[in-house]
């Protein structure tokens, strides 16, 4: 097949833990042929859908692991698969790229599927399940976030389209940071936040479980770094070995039809304790962590189920 990646600058991906990466390994080894255009090089050029990019073969080896070939313009029609793995924040730009996606999809298949990318963004994909989610509010309103903290005491703020960990606070029931915060939040950004109750399971770790299709195919778990809230890896959370439980079984049962039923191909969700906090479906990581610690291959069980789907 042939197949396009929309993703961030490949040159400055970690290949020890870029899932876009891994992704793009297992389907050159499995004799696909690869092309890479970064989000801004998306474009519709009178009734075309065009990407600006290069064709590329990768190798392991971190600083050479990309090998581009010269700059060309293709007709994204003319792909089998389309990636869309650039990373949050799920801003306006995004929301775009997924429009223009939906108009080649699913004549050519794009990963996740766009329009319900766009509709599900993964901290409100969660509300559809409030038996599975801690108590949550979204609101811009400051007195309604003030509302929230007073009934739940411990809390954790953060903006509703971030990623990574950025943004994120706790404020514990002695906190008289959250006018403040809210104003900053604010001040930048027309956005609402997220307000949920802090769940002291996170000392124990964050757990990403990964779905394929629909169906979990394993977990790892995500330690916060000490003194610190936030377990994400980007700021430091440590990848440790670890099971999926009955609760971690139950979630996925209860989530795993609809996000199959609506293209969501590869996805991430997190869990603290015994609550679903977020449905990671724009660009979720985790593969290459999950295929060390349990010795198997999850790229090629999400290649196996793509190419079921153009077979």
């Amino acid at each position: 097949m042939k197949i396009a990646f929309q993703m961030d600058p490949i040159e400055h991906v970690n290949i020890d833990a870029d899932s876009s990466f891994r992704l793009a390994e297992e389907a050159q080894a499995r004799g696909h042929s690869l092309f890479y255009y970064a989000p801004d090089m998306l474009a519709y050029e009178e009734g075309r859908v065009t990407a600006r990019g290069h064709d590329f073969t990768v190798q392991r080896i971190q600083g050479d692991h990309v090998d581009l070939g010269p700059e060309r313009v293709i007709d994204l029609r003319e792909m089998d698969v389309v990636w869309l793995r650039q990373d949050p924040p799920f801003d306006m730009n995004y929301i775009t790229s997924t429009h223009i996606l939906d108009r080649i999809h699913p004549e050519t298949l794009v990963v996740n599927d766009p329009f319900w990318v766009r509709n599900y963004p993964e901290k409100l994909l969660v509300l559809d399940f409030p038996d599975l989610t801690p108590p949550t509010t979204i609101a811009r309103d400051l007195e309604t976030i003030k509302a929230f903290k007073a009934k739940h005491q411990d809390v954790i703020l953060k903006p509703l389209y971030g990623n990574g960990g950025a943004g994120v606070f706790r404020l514990d029931a002695n906190d008289r940071n959250l006018t403040s915060l809210h104003e900053l939040f604010t001040g930048f950004s027309r956005e609402p936040l997220i307000v949920q109750k802090f769940l002291p399971d996170v000392s124990n770790g964050d757990k990403r479980v990964i779905l394929v299709d629909g169906e979990p195919v394993g977990a790892i778990n995500r330690v916060p770094a000490k003194g610190e809230t936030r377990s994400n890896m980007h700021v430091g959370g440590r990848p440790e070995k670890i099971g999926l439980t009955e609760r971690d079984l139950e979630i996925c049962a209860c989530i795993g039809p609809l996000l199959r039923e609506k293209g969501q191909v590869f996805v991430g969700i997190d869990v603290i304790g015994d609550y679903l906090t977020e449905i990671n479906v724009t660009s979720p990581t985790g593969i290459q962590e999950l295929e060390r610690f349990d010795s198997v291959n999850i790229a090629e069980k999400i290649w196996q189920a793509i190419e079921a789907k153009r077979a």
